[in-house]
């Protein structure tokens, strides 16, 4: 018979919310839900209020197509080692430093331009921030998997999907909250400012062992000629 699993008290169910990986997904969800509505009505309402006509901020509905469609990408971001970043950061948080970097630039070029005569820019930089985000998404779900055990997953996910609600706060009432007090390019800028939640978070936590093992065996010379002999080439 199979041996019946262990019945916890609710002090210790909730005290796995105070592990540091659970920690972490609350921080890492925030950086993930909060550039969204950034590219989305929180960017529509700032092109209705400056005159923009409908057919053309309708166009940029399109730009969600880069959420639908990250795994394409997906395995280059599991995979391929970035040059500096992944030797100094490791695989995952290598991955996340540069989709943020992304985020913040897009967010900073958004917040430079006028919406009126330069929408061409206008949806260059929503690209990158999408395009960011959704890379963004990609190594923090690979971060998740490998940074704790399968009895933490649960609370980990939970606490993201917090982070990430509160992301989507801040981008949608906290952006038009500072759109109206000062004006949308200091809201732009604001939310460029809060990705660096998400970037100390990677900096002050360590890549997971997994990860740094998997790229490790990747780069391996034995591994590869194993590779290579096993496809019948030399």
């Amino acid at each position: 018979m199979p041996t019946p699993t262990p019945q916890r008290s609710w002090l210790a169910a909730l005290g796995i919310y105070c592990k540091a990986p659970v920690i972490t997904m609350l921080f890492l969800g925030f950086s993930a839900g909060l550039p969204f509505l950034l590219v989305f009505s929180t960017l529509s309402a700032w092109l209705r209020s400056d005159g923009v006509e409908v057919a053309a901020i309708g166009f940029f509905a399109w730009i969600g197509m880069l959420y639908s469609i990250k795994f394409f990408w997906a395995p280059v971001v599991d995979r391929l080692a970035l040059p500096l970043l992944t030797r100094a950061f490791g695989q995952r948080r290598g991955w996340m430093l540069l989709a943020q970097g992304m985020i913040a630039a897009g967010l900073i070029g958004l917040a430079g331009v006028d919406p009126i005569g330069n929408l061409g820019w206008v949806a260059a930089f929503a690209l990158l921030v999408a395009f960011g985000s959704a890379t963004q998404d990609i190594a923090i779900d690979a971060y998740r998997i490998e940074s704790a055990d399968d009895d933490v997953q649960a609370a980990m996910a939970s606490t993201y999907i917090i982070g990430y609600r509160g992301g989507l706060v801040e981008a949608g009432a906290g952006a038009l909250y500072v759109a109206s007090a000062v004006s949308w390019n200091a809201a732009y800028l604001t939310m460029a400012a809060l990705v660096g939640i998400g970037v100390l978070t990677v900096l002050i936590r360590p890549e997971p062992k997994r990860a740094s093992l998997t790229v490790q065996l990747i780069h391996d010379p034995k591994v590869r000629a194993f590779i290579r002999a096993s496809r019948g080439k030399p």
